[in-house]
């Protein structure tokens, strides 16, 4: 069973268009996206599609098109993003009725539902705490402790994608 990273790479797109508006960009495109997420721009267009459906992101055409937050990023929780992108329950039940004569398969549906409801109400507190803000802020203090100064450029961005320049903003990192 694979894990789900739809809520991984909408998060990440969410905080890279919300960096590059804090640089003087006031919207990315879908290339840009996608090189930093290493990751085709037709997949990446699926997600903001998604997520515009949500009313969390806006597009626009034309020069200096692209993609923008539709509010500020400390107003886009986890949660919402979440709710955008993965309607899904985090778990499931049984795909067909268990045994009912025996004494694990009659019983174990009831349980099972109040554990995974309960551990769904606890992720979405979580989730609901944490914002699109919260997420850069954290990864961004990341960043500065882990990298040297000027190691982050449009060509560090660019070798995954093609040689399309990433990096928002002249001097960008």
């Amino acid at each position: 069973m694979s894990a789900n990273s739809r809520l991984t790479t909408a998060v990440h797109a969410l905080c890279w268009i919300e960096l590059a508006r804090r640089r003087g960009e006031p919207a990315l495109s879908s290339e840009r996206v996608a090189a930093s997420l290493r990751s085709h721009p037709v997949l990446v267009r699926r997600c903001l599609g998604e997520l515009k459906s949500a009313g969390l992101v806006g597009s626009s055409r034309g020069p200096g098109a692209g993609w923008q937050l539709t509010r500020p990023a400390e107003q886009v929780t986890l949660l919402d993003v979440h709710r955008a992108v993965d309607d899904q329950p985090l778990f499931g039940l049984h795909p067909h009725e268990p045994n009912l004569e025996c004494p694990v398969g009659s019983g174990i549906r009831p349980v099972l539902g109040e554990l995974y409801g309960d551990i769904a109400g606890e992720v979405e507190r979580r989730l609901a705490a944490q914002t699109v803000r919260d997420v850069l802020e954290r990864t961004l203090a990341r960043t500065t402790a882990a990298v040297t100064p000027g190691r982050l450029r449009d060509r560090d961005h660019a070798a995954g994608a093609g040689g399309a320049a990433a990096s928002p903003g002249p001097g960008a990192g």
